[in-house]
């Protein structure tokens, strides 16, 4: 066991938790006991029955989130299953805490059927203000998240969209700092599941319409087995899916074939997959973002002896951390401001562009805030609770337009 691991499980053992529950208000007469709970807490409840949104008003739900999982697609550890995931859960709700001052409660779910997993969120759901889903497998995820958007708040699976907006982020200042349009990029994505589902979509603007999305001129994602296409027989829903904004050449291949001429690689899935020879083989100053966790498709000093002109990875000892942690405290608390219903791409976009200009100058070696900036959520935090008033704005606009039409 290397010593960063040891020295985990011994600050794990000493804690014994990473969080914990405070109480606002100290408990010391009778009053306060009846204000607090029995018979004062009768009306609290009573107003609540009344009217629903008084909830935000007068209980924990105003700012406080669940950090859900079943633990089947747990960091780089695989299916480890509900108990064995805590501790992450436990260090994504230290985080909301840390970083954005929301509350956040570690929920792991023993169940693999998506089914049963979303009647179990749904019927755990009033207590809270916002769903994060974590490291739920995939294509589970893709319906776990699909089929909990009516529940009338924000449910975001940190692991596709958190995932996306952060490179996004990243790509938006590297491609400054290389001085190639993004909208002129080829992008190379190896990996087709949560992640790179969901940043393909992000980088190729599929289903958006706002301003803020340029999208990347060519894309190509590839799974285990090579590029996907449309010739491919042996796709899920997912995967076919990417044929719509994707590969519109069927390009076919490996990765270490269809990287040649790339600008930029993204890789989310295995490790130590492309040697400096890859790198060289893509197109001039090539962007290279390898998040796999814990080694990367590419160790920093082998791409940059390959001719990589920008490195990041997922790790926090290499410069360019992508690290969703920029992305999903702000992105809740801004949602949770505004009492957002949903995390729409308006709203992903703003948070994207907001970590983005966060780096002022950006450089080959800061083209990503600092995973340790405290005054990040708050900023991403900002821009989208703007971009839910903006979205309410443009839907009064365009409901007033279809009244006046119909008057007339």
């Amino acid at each position: 066991m290397s010593d960063i691991y040891k020295k985990s499980v011994e600050l794990h053992e000493r804690l014994r938790g990473k969080t914990e529950i405070t109480n606002k208000m100290d408990v010391n007469s009778k009053e306060d006991l009846s204000l607090l709970y029995s018979p004062g807490v009768a009306e609290p409840c009573l107003e609540i029955q009344r009217n629903p949104e008084r909830a935000y008003d007068l209980t924990i739900k105003n700012n406080t989130i669940a950090v859900i999982t079943n633990g089947t697609a747990v960091l780089g550890l695989g299916d480890i299953g509900a108990l064995a995931s805590l501790p992450v859960m436990e260090g994504k709700a230290m985080l909301f805490k840390k970083f954005a001052d929301v509350n956040a409660f570690p929920i792991c779910i023993d169940c693999n059927d998506s089914n049963q997993l979303i009647d179990t969120i749904r019927r755990i759901s009033p207590v809270f203000g916002g769903i994060n889903l974590e490291d739920i497998k995939a294509p589970e995820s893709f319906i776990v998240e699909e089929a909990l958007q009516d529940l009338g708040i924000p449910v975001f699976h940190d692991d596709q969209h958190g995932t996306a907006i952060v490179t996004l982020a990243a790509l938006i200042n590297a491609a400054k700092v290389v001085g190639k349009p993004i909208n002129d990029l080829k992008v190379v994505i190896n990996g087709a599941g949560a992640a790179g589902i969901a940043i393909a979509k992000l980088l190729r603007c599929f289903h958006i319409d706002s301003e803020l999305c340029v999208s990347v001129k060519q894309l190509i994602v590839a799974d285990s087995k090579g590029a996907i296409h449309r010739f491919r027989g042996d796709l899920n829903k997912a995967k076919t899916e990417l044929i719509k904004y994707s590969n519109f050449d069927d390009v076919d291949g490996g990765i270490h074939d269809i990287i040649k001429g790339a600008d930029v690689f993204i890789g989310v899935s295995k490790g130590g997959i492309l040697s400096k020879e890859d790198i060289q083989n893509m197109a001039d100053n090539p962007i290279i973002f390898a998040m796999a966790n814990p080694e990367p498709e590419i160790m920093p000093e082998e791409a940059f002896a390959g001719g990589a002109a920008i490195m990041g990875t997922g790790r926090s000892d290499f410069p360019n951390q992508i690290n969703n942690v920029l992305a999903f405290p702000g992105i809740f608390k801004g949602a949770l401001k505004a009492r957002a219903k949903t995390i729409s791409t308006e709203m992903k976009l703003a948070a994207a562009y907001a970590i983005a200009t966060s780096v002022e100058n950006p450089t080959k070696d800061m083209v990503i805030p600092s995973a340790l900036d405290t005054s990040l959520a708050q900023r991403v935090a900002d821009a989208v609770e703007q971009a839910v008033y903006d979205e309410i704005k443009l839907e009064e606009e365009i409901k007033a337009e279809e009244a006046k039409l119909d008057y007339d």
